[in-house]
């Protein structure tokens, strides 16, 4: 009995050192990790408070010095380890990603040139790599005599090889030993294997693990894609879906991923759309949004902040991950809670960055989005009007952004203003009636954009379009850094019979009539004030009473007026947005008894999520049916900022009194419609 119970021992040892093992195993495994970096917690703003970047694109940094490309001004900048400003050089093209060689050199895919290019840090100069200088095409080869189209990705290995994503070839090709070789890729798509098996969907941000893999940003696929030096590709992540979706790597879903970058540690930082995601931080691989994808400008903790389209991504020397936060102009940092690198950004910083649509309107000689350029033509649309309709509080209604120009069908619409294309998705919703070319400052909608109204496609290399094995069209790309000069034909009008035309940058957009000099147009008109209505807070109609034709008020109130405008040259049933919305309380005699309170205005653009403050339940307005406009003028809009507000009686005189309500269009004409009120 005596053994029998010995051997018990040692197996109840046994078990229990076993169950110790395992548990510090699972805790090892799941719970205590190595010390590391400390996680970002906020973003903040490291430069560009005195509009030095045009487009900050592609980004790295090396022993706390920074370097910068700026795509619209054909630079490089350097930030140094104590923040000072200089260029390296500014004789590229449109320069993307950057990446330093073996020797220290910046690497730089010039996208705008079709080329990729060295420049040496302590002289600037630059040598052509590979690549023939303006000459878009695809050949493998000699390097000097190999040709790219539109290239943005790029990364050096510890070879020395260098990497390039070839966006509109739809290949991940290799510089080494002065030849160009394609690694994978064949045809614009989505496949997988090796080599030619392989299609890619405008490949751009590329980086090297320490595998020797090489991490792609797929962007037209919205995928993350993994290439081993032998071109064998698999996914990473990313199921093929536009909408963004965390979790697995298998199920995940990414917009438009543009850049990606590795740390220490292996994980995966990507910039998507206006989000920053990441991949593999936790002991079973997940996607995470660190940033989320609202868009816009702002810094603080990672849940509010905001970003305008990421185009490239640095980790640091300290471990913290650098932004170039294109559309903002800016460059930006995912900080720890503790950091000292840059700082918060405030509202008043963020409002002198951008331009005001004084300076906007002086970038430009006055023109029309037709020919010939100085005839004035009818507007359609303005900046602010509803779209959709506002039934109930789930009712989808949204902000029109930009000045509808009639047109007739067919007819050639032409750029007005000369820009290069910066955005390497820069042609949206192809084949539809919203199909759009965004310029860095314009926007075209309802175009079809490089053909005729048969679908004829111009004789302008600029247009990358797809075919299918039929040789139908599928798509059409613009490559980033493609220049268009004013007056030149963007394509011609759609059945919409108009070009919708955005002004000002994505996310900072103007009311056209305010930034843009279009010869020739007027508006002697004021607006219409069709019918004033009262309301209590809860939004029960204040009538008037039996006894008296005032309104009766007392408390809080709201005002909801419809109204409508019009100008010169439109027609009779044309209906257009108020600029200008507000109120002056008068004594019973009409004598001001308090100044003109402005409410609502649309210089800027507000965010969608203003739209329930600005129009009431019975707004709106499209292509087709009665539009409608129904303004809330005592709540506040003003561009970014909107909040709910009410004609407050509680500190005002009892009596009677009257209520102007002022409606104003952009050109100064000012309708007034006089409201007789007790208040109580």
């Amino acid at each position: 009995m005596k053994p029998k119970k010995r051997r018990s021992i040692i197996s109840s040892i046994a078990i229990f050192a076993f169950i110790l093992l395992a548990g510090a195993f699972v805790f090892r495994l799941f719970i205590y990790e190595a010390p590391k970096p400390a996680p970002p917690a906020e973003v903040r703003t490291v430069f560009g408070f005195a509009r030095e970047f045009g487009e900050p694109f592609g980004i790295i940094e090396r022993d706390g010095e920074i370097f910068v490309s700026d795509g619209e001004k054909g630079a490089i900048f350097k930030i140094d380890v104590n923040g000072e400003f200089s260029t390296v050089t500014d004789k590229l093209s449109t320069p993307s990603a950057i990446d330093l060689d073996l020797d220290g050199n910046l690497i730089v895919a010039d996208s705008g040139s079709h080329s990729i290019k060295r420049v040496d840090l302590k002289t600037g100069n630059i040598d052509l790599i590979a690549g023939i200088e303006g000459e878009p095409g695809f050949a493998d080869g000699n390097a000097k005599e190999a040709k790219f189209n539109g290239p943005v990705g790029l990364a050096v290995a510890e070879s020395g090889n260098i990497y390039v994503s070839d966006s509109y070839n739809d290949k991940i090709r290799v510089i080494e030993n002065g030849k160009v070789s394609t690694l994978a890729g064949s045809s614009q798509g989505f496949a997988e294997g090796s080599g030619e098996q392989v299609k890619f969907n405008t490949p751009l941000g590329l980086a090297v693990a320490k595998t020797g893999d090489l991490i792609v940003a797929d962007t037209g696929n919205s995928r993350i894609r993994i290439v081993d030096p032998n071109g064998k590709t698999g996914t990473l992540a990313g199921n093929g879906s536009s909408k963004p979706l965390d979790g697995l790597p298998v199920n995940a879903g990414f917009v438009r991923p543009t850049d990606v970058a590795i740390d220490e540690k292996g994980a995966v930082y990507i910039a998507d759309g206006n989000a920053v995601r990441v991949l593999g931080r936790t002991v079973v691989p997940l996607v995470e949004t660190l940033v989320n994808s609202a868009g816009g400008y702002a810094d603080g903790d990672l849940r509010s902040a905001k970003l305008n389209r990421p185009s490239g991504l640095a980790v640091a020397s300290s471990g913290e991950v650098l932004i170039a936060d294109s559309e903002n102009q800016v460059v930006r940092t995912l900080a720890a809670k503790n950091s000292k690198t840059g700082k918060p950004i405030t509202s008043e910083e963020i409002a002198k960055l951008r331009l005001s649509p004084q300076e906007f309107r002086a970038l430009a000689e006055p023109r029309w989005t037709y020919d010939p350029p100085d005839k004035p033509r009818e507007i359609a649309g303005t900046l602010g009007e509803i779209r959709g309709e506002i039934k109930d509080e789930n009712s989808q209604a949204w902000f029109h952004n930009g000045l509808d120009i009639v047109g007739g069908f067919g007819e050639r619409a032409r750029f007005v203003r000369t820009e290069k294309v910066l955005d390497p998705s820069a042609v949206q919703n192809f084949a539809t009636l919203r199909e759009l070319i965004r310029m860095p400052s314009l926007g075209y909608i309802h175009i079809k954009l490089g053909r005729n109204s048969n679908d004829e496609v111009f004789n302008d290399r600029r247009f990358i379009y797809s075919l299918d094995e039929k040789g139908d069209l599928t798509g059409l790309r613009v490559a980033r850094g493609a220049k268009f000069n004013a007056g030149e034909p963007i394509g011609t009008l759609n059945a919409m019979y108009h070009v919708h035309l955005v002004t000002g940058r994505r996310g900072n957009e103007f009311n056209a009539l305010d930034a843009l000099d279009l010869p020739g147009i007027s508006d002697s008109r004021k607006p219409t004030i069709e019918l004033v209505s009262f309301f209590d807070e809860n939004w029960n109609e204040i009538e008037t009473g039996k006894d008296s034709p005032r309104i009766k008020l007392a408390g809080k109130a709201r005002i909801v007026v419809k109204a409508y405008d019009q100008m010169d040259g439109n027609a009779d049933r044309r209906r257009l947005g108020v600029f200008k919305f507000g109120y002056q309380l008068l004594d019973s005699e009409k004598r001001p008894a308090g100044e003109p309170v402005w409410t609502i205005d649309f210089s800027k653009l507000p965010p969608d999520s203003a739209v329930p403050f600005v129009y009431a339940a019975g707004s709106r307005s499209g292509a087709t049916g009665e539009t409608i406009f129904n303004y809330v003028v005592t709540n506040e809009v003003h561009g970014e900022l909107f909040r709910e507000g009410y004609f407050d009686t509680a500190n005002l005189t009892k009596g009677d009194f009257v209520l102007r309500i002022l409606a104003a269009d952009y050109f100064g004409n000012i309708a007034e419609k006089d409201i007789d009120i007790l208040i109580q």
